[in-house]
């Protein structure tokens, strides 16, 4: 047989053009080289983190601009599970853990890197509920290229005065405040988060805002934001400004949904305008995943003075007020200037991430890939299926294929960020091939459902799609999180007799796939090996649905 002509071989799938580093408004990069010993104690569910559940934290801090010093404490309330000796937390340099207390008394704290091990004072039974006050002081890490690197943003608005925002998704929480620094314990009964400020300026965090208490004599005002929902140490945040504010209410799946913008003052008129596509956002995702997962806690918009992040119920805005991802289409293909993307993605974490959060971060793609699909299913309801279908393919150009998807697990490891674009063509692939608009939906709306507030694996996810489905899509999983190949979907025909197989694909793969033939769309299920397709004319026209993320190669033969 000789090779005579590759159709589609390199489709934008398959370029080598480089991902641009602002792929995404999250701030994970991905590691390389030896898991260090200060990795697996931030990524592994060790001990001292195992015996005692996370239930509720109060985080009461102050906030310097001028020596741009945190200081403050942490509450932290947690349920005894098992028996256990230490607790582990996590503060990063140059913050220092000053003291810990536990019923007014002292403990003893041994440090090892930024993880701290720390004894209770006191018997910690099973089933009883315990406190510690953490307290913590110093300069944060200042973030260099937020939100990607991490740390704090400390600028000035146009009239000069501070505009401050924390961003850690990736670096982590625990380099401002300490906590128990892993994503498979979220506090059960939210935080309760107290920040002290000049009287001039404005901190906005997540949850409610039920209190403004004025100490007169340090010109300070401390603002109280309560968080009734469970919530992703990541997701809390710090946002410090000339905020004024306005808002709406949304009639949701839920009932009332009290949604809440806070801007600079400089730009309330332009965010009257842009924020109008919160609601539209809402409105859309409601449809297709479910309930906004935070109704107790509302939702808010904040202008950040970085691109943005999906802090839970505080989600941070910073895109120009401009449509597409700073004024361009990520796609390339028309559809990604119709919407403001930070909008649209960074709300959509709140189903997937906030909601629906990884027990470690090797799985962030359950993050990053629905929220990249969510954009096209944005476009869809709002819009066509044509130019949803066609902002999906756009962002095909954007990968790279240099690594897989999933990171390393008990390493405080993410995956690749193709976990963005290919991971929303994966599952845009998976929906080809349910081939049921209704049931796909019925998934996504199942997903938030059945795991509503809750952290899970890959495994779960993948178990659970493919349940509902009816379908095994275990290989399929495994080819585009596992593996950095594109299946090649290979055939050869002679006259009236075709062969079909996958190429470039883990052992196994079985995926079906939609073709048209001699004007006739069918559906193939191609394996590794050849098989025959018998034909009703010689040699037909052969096309292939472009909505599965594959190659297409043409092999002819004598």
């Amino acid at each position: 047989m000789i090779i005579k002509s590759i159709h589609a071989l390199l489709i934008a799938s398959l370029c080598t053009v480089a991902v641009s580093a602002s792929v995404s408004a999250s701030n994970w990069q991905q590691q390389s080289g030896q898991i260090t010993h200060q990795e697996v104690l931030r990524g592994t569910i060790t001990p001292e983190r195992a015996w005692w559940d996370l239930t509720h934290y109060h985080l009461d801090i102050k906030v310097d601009p001028t020596t741009k010093i945190f200081s403050g404490t942490n509450t932290m309330t947690y349920q005894v599970l098992a028996k256990g000796e230490r607790l582990q937390i996590e503060l990063q340099a140059p913050m220092k853990l000053e003291k810990v207390l536990q019923n007014g008394q002292a403990l003893n704290v041994e440090q090892d890197g930024y993880s701290y091990f720390i004894t209770p004072a006191t018997e910690q039974k099973i089933g009883s509920e315990q406190k510690i006050t953490m307290h913590f002081s110093g300069q944060p890490v200042t973030a260099k290229r937020a939100p990607w690197d991490g740390g704090i943003t400390w600028k000035k608005d146009s009239n000069g005065l501070d505009f401050i925002a924390t961003s850690n998704q990736g670096i982590g929480s625990s380099i401002w405040w300490p906590n128990k620094d892993h994503p498979a314990d979220e506090p059960n009964n939210g935080v309760l988060i107290s920040v002290e400020v000049p009287e001039h300026l404005v901190d906005v965090s997540n949850g409610r805002l039920i209190k403004t208490d004025h100490n007169k004599a340090a010109k300070t005002k401390t603002y109280h934001w309560q968080v009734v929902n469970p919530i992703n140490n990541y997701g809390v945040n710090i946002n410090i400004g000339d905020y004024v504010h306005f808002g709406e209410k949304h009639q949701g799946e839920k009932g009332q949904l009290d949604m809440d913008y806070y801007v600079l003052r400089e730009n309330l008129s332009k965010a009257k305008k842009q924020f109008k596509e919160a609601k539209r956002t809402i409105e859309a995702f409601e449809h297709w995943f479910g309930p906004y997962p935070f109704y107790e806690d509302s939702y808010k918009l904040v202008e950040a003075p970085y691109l943005g992040m999906e802090h839970q119920s505080s989600v941070t805005y910073g895109n120009g007020y401009q449509n597409g991802y700073l004024g361009r289409d990520r796609s390339s293909a028309g559809p990604g200037l119709l919407f403001d993307f930070i909008i649209v993605h960074e709300s959509g974490h709140e189903w997937f991430a906030n909601n629906i959060t990884n027990k470690d971060v090797a799985d962030m793609w359950i993050h990053e890939s629905f929220t990249n699909y969510s954009e096209s299913l944005f476009l869809e309801y709002h819009f066509s299926k044509e130019q949803a279908f066609e902002y999906v393919r756009g962002q095909r150009m954007n990968i790279q294929n240099q690594s897989p998807i999933i990171g390393e697990y008990n390493a405080n490891r993410g995956g690749s960020g193709d976990m963005y674009d290919k991971g929303g063509n994966m599952l845009h692939t998976i929906r080809q091939v349910i081939n049921d608009d209704k049931k796909w939906r019925k998934i996504l709306r199942g997903l938030g459902k059945v795991f509503y507030h809750q952290t899970v694996t890959t495994q779960d996810v993948e178990n659970y799609i493919s349940k509902q489905s009816g379908i095994d899509l275990s290989k399929v999983f495994d080819q585009y999180l596992r593996d950095i190949r594109i299946p090649s979907f290979e055939y050869f025909i002679k006259d009236k007799v075709m062969k079909v197989r996958w190429g470039n694909v883990i052992d196994g793969f079985n995926m079906p796939v939609r073709v048209t033939i001699a004007g006739k769309e069918q559906w193939l299920s191609p394996t590794t090996s050849w098989t025959i397709v018998e034909l009703t004319q010689a040699n037909p026209s052969i096309t292939v649905d472009e909505n599965f993320y594959i190659s297409t190669l043409s092999v002819l033969g004598k």
